[in-house]
């Protein structure tokens, strides 16, 4: 059993692109299908298909590279279930100086830290990736 399905999603994603794996494929959640949506809509991921019928429905993410290198250089949990991490607009954190993105789960759905800042919302950092 899994007590941190984002905190495995994202070690899964770390190990494939090391391994320089094409694909990576992990159990379905709405949560995991927003999070790997946002991470093909900024450019991280190549591909997102969400496949099977419920129960047993299955993510297959396709890892993306740029010559070589994995678009993904480091991904990290930030809110973990034994430490929930929230914060306001304006304690968003910004990523390697702006080259990467703060996910952050608000009460309008997961987004970016930047569109949560424009938005002037703050919610849960759910990660960092650059």
């Amino acid at each position: 059993m899994v007590n941190d399905p984002i905190g495995d999603m994202i070690a899964q994603i770390k190990n494939a692109s090391m391994a320089k794996n094409q694909y990576v494929a992990l159990p379905h959640s709405r949560m995991k299908e927003a999070v790997a949506a946002l991470l093909v809509a900024q450019g991280y991921l190549a591909s997102l298909e969400a496949t099977g019928e419920m129960p047993k429905r299955t993510l297959r993410l396709g890892i993306k590279y740029d010559h070589g290198e994995p678009a993904v250089r480091d991904i990290k949990r930030i809110s973990k279930p034994g430490l929930r991490w929230y914060v306001p607009h304006d304690k968003i954190p910004n990523v390697v100086g702006g080259m990467g993105i703060a996910i952050v789960s608000t009460s309008r759905g997961i987004m970016t830290g930047g569109e949560a800042k424009k938005l002037g919302i703050g919610g849960e950092v759910l990660c960092t990736v650059w």
